[in-house]
């Protein structure tokens, strides 16, 4: 039996790096488009046949919300128009922030766009570094959950850095920071942070030994800055010969580009999940995950293992 044709199609707002997923695949993306009316309302289209095919549809649904609502029209599109399965995927994975009840009275927004995904008819998920790896269980379908240090460790052993520690920024943060301690052979250092409310932090402690240490802060994402430029602040008032800050999602909203020039980082190493607003500040570095979604893609399209893809 022959196998169903492959599409890749990308929303608008992550064109730039469904471009570059794309060209790594060996294709160019299906044609797409969004009609948007005078009122804000918009609609999405396929300008080609996806009858029968592998859709795979990348979209980041960072803010605005418009951003997730896009996605799931170009799904219940995909799906009216027959295509055979409809992939989402998802460089980031927006509202992840939102799994759980930590407080009474409020949503868990992941789950609920787990479900509006699934409603809207997906075969799979694709995304990289979740907030929370528990996410995967909101699905009753397959998630490939894809992580950044398949791209962070070879930049790292390449930049030689000498003395390095490994540090988490938050106790939620310590699993993934250990596993990089643990896969280099470095020590590590974790924070111990109070937030006086949502992206304020009130007092922060490091716990660990950083004096004379380059360290090296490892986050799934950055939003304000404010927790990382503090504990970079921190590390650096206990000793610390430098810090460098290692973060897969760049949202950097409000004052974040401010407050990561003003902090003692030497360098914000990053990926292109989430567009910079800002590219040309001279402390970012940019690494890019196309090659690894275009593995991964491949990998689902042909039904084969994806664990070549992981470091660890």
């Amino acid at each position: 039996m022959e196998a169903s044709p492959i599409k890749l199609f990308s929303g608008t707002a992550t064109k730039y790096l469904a471009e570059k997923i794309a060209d790594s695949y060996g294709t160019t993306l299906g044609r797409s488009a969004i009609q948007r009316f005078a009122d804000g309302e918009f609609q999405a289209t396929y300008e080609e046949t996806v009858r029968g095919t592998h859709a795979f549809i990348i979209q980041s649904t960072f803010q605005p919300s418009d951003n997730l609502l896009e996605l799931l029209m170009m799904i219940d599109a995909a799906k009216r128009a027959s295509a055979y399965k409809v992939i989402a995927v998802m460089p980031y994975f927006g509202f992840a922030r939102q799994d759980r009840k930590d407080r009474p009275r409020v949503s868990i927004g992941a789950k609920l766009v787990a479900d509006l995904l699934t409603t809207a008819g997906i075969s799979r998920v694709i995304t990289m570094d979740l907030h929370a790896d528990q996410i995967q269980g909101f699905f009753n379908l397959p998630v490939d959950h894809l992580y950044a240090s398949s791209v962070f460790v070879p930049y790292l052993r390449s930049q030689n850095i000498e003395n390095l520690t490994i540090a988490a920024p938050d106790m939620g943060g310590s699993k993934r920071a250990g596993a990089y301690s643990q896969y280099l052979g470095t020590p590590m250092a974790i924070g111990y942070k109070h937030r006086a409310k949502a992206n304020v932090v009130d007092t922060l402690k490091i716990i660990g030994e950083v004096k004379d240490r380059n360290v090296v802060i490892v986050d799934d994402m950055v939003d304000t800055a404010g927790t990382i430029t503090k504990a970079a602040q921190v590390i650096m008032d206990m000793g610390a010969a430098s810090v460098r800050v290692m973060a897969t999602h760049p949202i950097l909203s409000g004052p974040a580009y401010e407050r990561l020039m003003d902090a003692p980082i030497t360098e914000f190493i990053t990926t292109d999940t989430v567009p910079l607003a800002h590219p040309e500040c001279e402390k970012i570095k940019v690494l890019s995950v196309a090659d690894l979604f275009a593995n991964t893609i491949k990998s689902v399209y042909n039904q084969r293992s994806i664990s070549s893809n992981f470091i660890f």
